[in-house]
């Protein structure tokens, strides 16, 4: 009876615990009544007993907590290839399916209004960085292989300042150098874009880990291979805040069959599912490391959908305006989500305006990492907002690329041309706004816009010196009309 009874205290909440009152009243109930020196001695015995008990219950409870509150959050950034909002069902599209991702969304926010340059380069520059292109220079794909770590400072180099271990696995080829010159501890890459079998190449595809080159074998999926070697460093760092950057392959062309393809299936389509699928096995490893929890995830477009596949990702039966490497909405306005439970409600739709250069300092402030000081900064937390709050959010976005570039606020964009569009019917459409002049709110939009291109100045920053594209002038030098997909990175 007397263990039973501890038994039952130990479960009542803490407030109603052992308390030294509560131990006394229930030995005096239990034993007391027999006055004897028999039983005062065993009352004694019991009393002391329990006393330690609690003391021991009080202490792991204590420890609990204080583990728990100094547990810092590891952050997983995941970036699709060429996946643009008509690809993602939770976006509105009419032909792909992507029921984990549109998940992660109804547990988490989905960001409406959330841009990033329109080509994969240029665009994972100003992610890493946090940084615009005139200032890195990343304004064009070749320039993105001469960036240096000497001169600029990368997410991964800023959390190891608060004691994290990063990893890259996917793409990383516009880079020069290695991703562990940047910062970062652990890698694994493959070579070019859009890398699935080894019989797709004349030469062998190759992949290098952690500085050692090795090939690719035939009947090897390189997504799967690097998801293994996803899994692999999550085991690893289970019980160390990570950062990990997921690259991954799909869905740029050369569109190949997955291992799930059936004869005659949609092969894009089918590889949006095995992409939808690979992020599905990540969340059940999280769960099965008991790292979900504690886990920020954001997911990502790196520009817009590519080329032929732009014209199958309609929404509600509508074209959006724009594709991968234009300067219209959709090479920039991107599928975004983050995940983080117990932190982020769910069911969340933001209609902020963020770019990819607000990635660096919100992993920053989420990690409590100080922010790199050598370099201005374009980038801006939207952590508040991931926790519910207003935030600061922008009232403007730039966007750039190769000689071009425009500032867009919630309704009105301006380009380098002085053009002005009303952006109220985007992504679908775009309307200039000839007689901006004879319109007072589009000449006061015209006039804000304009004092932000002002204050910005890229035109003092590094220029492009290709063709003006953004492209790789190898690229660039390719026949027109060739039935391949051009956009190869």
């Amino acid at each position: 009876m007397l263990l039973n009874t501890i038994r039952i205290q130990c479960m009542t909440p803490w407030r109603e615990r052992l308390t030294l009152k509560r131990i006394n009243s229930i030995l005096t109930n239990l034993l007391y009544k027999n006055k004897t020196n028999k039983y005062k001695t065993m009352k004694k015995a019991l009393y002391l007993a329990i006393l330690l008990l609690f003391i021991a219950i009080s202490g792991v409870s204590g420890q609990n907590k204080k583990a728990k509150s100094s547990s810092k959050p590891n952050i997983i950034f995941i970036l699709a290839d060429d996946l643009g909002i008509g690809d993602v069902s939770c976006y509105g599209s009419d032909n792909n399916k992507t029921p984990i991702i549109d998940k992660l969304a109804a547990e988490g926010m989905r960001f409406q209004h959330a841009y990033t340059a329109p080509l994969c380069g240029p665009s994972r520059s100003r992610i890493l960085t946090g940084r615009y292109a005139f200032r890195t220079g990343a304004v064009n794909q070749d320039r993105v292989g001469e960036i240096k770590p000497e001169n600029e400072v990368m997410i991964p180099a800023v959390l190891k300042s608060a004691g994290y271990t990063s990893a890259l696995v996917g793409k990383w080829s516009q880079f020069g150098l290695t991703p562990k010159d940047f910062g970062f501890d652990d890698y694994i890459t493959f070579q070019g874009s859009g890398v699935y079998w080894s019989k797709e190449k004349a030469k062998a595809s190759t992949y290098t880990e952690n500085g050692i080159e090795k090939p690719l074998n035939t009947g090897v999926y390189m997504p799967d291979l690097m998801h293994n070697h996803l899994v692999d460093f999550l085991t690893v760092n289970k019980n160390k805040p990570f950062f990990l950057y997921y690259s991954m392959v799909h869905v740029h062309s050369l569109i190949q069959p997955t291992p799930d393809s059936k004869p005659g299936s949609d092969l894009y389509a089918d590889n949006t599912t095995y992409m939808d699928k690979l992020v599905g096995k990540l969340l059940a490893t999280l769960d099965d490391l008991k790292l979900r929890e504690n886990t920020l995830i954001v997911f990502m477009g790196d520009n817009g959908t590519a080329n032929q596949y732009a014209a199958r990702g309609t929404i509600g039966g509508k074209a959006l305006s724009g594709k991968k490497g234009t300067m219209l909405e959709c090479g920039s306005l991107v599928p975004t989500i983050a995940s983080w439970p117990g932190v982020i409600k769910a069911g969340q739709v933001n209609t902020d305006l963020i770019d990819s250069s607000d990635l660096l300092p919100t992993f920053a402030e989420v990690c409590g990492a100080p922010l790199p000081t050598k370099n201005i900064l374009d980038g801006r937390s939207f952590l508040p907002q991931l926790k519910g709050r207003k935030g600061n959010p922008k009232e403007y976005i730039f966007m750039e690329l190769g000689n071009k570039w425009y500032v867009r606020s919630a309704k009105w964009k301006l380009n380098r041309a002085g053009e002005l569009f009303d952006m109220t019917n985007a992504p679908f459409e775009e309307k200039l706004v000839a007689d901006y002049a004879n319109n007072p709110e589009a000449s006061a939009a015209y006039a804000r816009l304009q004092a932000v291109l002002k204050e910005l100045a890229p035109e003092k920053g590094i220029l492009d010196d290709g063709d003006g594209s953004g492209r790789h002038a190898s690229n660039v030098n390719k026949k027109k009309g060739a039935k391949e997909d051009k956009d190869s990175e």
